[in-house]
């Protein structure tokens, strides 16, 4: 259980906290959220953060990763949307653990070599935002590619990849990859678990 839901079960009776499920609650009311509902957000985030509360220092440090290269893109909306339902309680497909026999992935899974591989993340990760996975990547001594191309070696599928992947916008990615895959090119298509299990993370 992640620490949004943890303590959203604990039916913490905190002001702070009250407040910030009430906004996550009105920017994910239309499904979306775009760069100034983030913007907002991550102000609210900082105003509070005095009290060290472990929710609100936790979603500071993932929205100041999203906004810090000045670019929100629709892979870091989706992640944002994902904590916010998680953190409102209501119920969301992004949710969903990643069911395997529903997803595209190698089976078996594949043993996967980090120095000089690529690898390109997609979803939802439950390790951390996009960028602390990239970090982690780096310091396995693998390469973080920015697309699904030819000379991709992994495509990682976050652990809130739904049964719905076809309909969301990290579809196009995983289509891309199994395209190059059942071309004859050696994408391999794994699990965060996988890569996590492999990276003894």
């Amino acid at each position: 259980m992640n620490i949004y839901t943890r303590f959203n079960n604990n039916n913490i009776q905190d002001r702070q906290i009250d407040t910030l499920i009430g906004l996550s609650k009105g920017l994910t009311a239309d499904g979306k959220i775009n760069r100034s509902e983030a913007d907002f957000l991550h102000s609210w985030l900082v105003q509070n953060s005095h009290t060290e509360h472990p929710i609100t220092i936790n979603l500071l440090q993932k929205v100041s990763l999203m906004l810090e290269d000045d670019i929100f893109d629709s892979d870091e909306s989706k992640e944002l949307m994902s904590v916010l339902h998680l953190i409102s309680g209501e119920k969301s497909e992004f949710g969903e653990l990643a069911k395997t026999s529903s997803l595209p992935v190698c089976v078996p899974p594949p043993k996967i070599d980090f120095v000089g591989k690529s690898f390109l993340f997609t979803g939802t990760c439950a390790f951390g935002a996009r960028r602390i996975c990239q970090e982690a990547i780096v310091k396995l001594g693998g390469v973080n590619a920015k697309s699904v191309n030819k000379s991709l070696n992994y495509l990682i599928l976050g652990t809130y990849v739904t049964d719905s992947w076809m309909h969301e916008s990290f579809g196009r990615k995983i289509e891309k990859a199994m395209e190059y895959r059942e071309s004859g090119l050696a994408i391999a298509i794994v699990t965060e678990e996988c890569w996590l299990n492999e990276a003894g993370l």
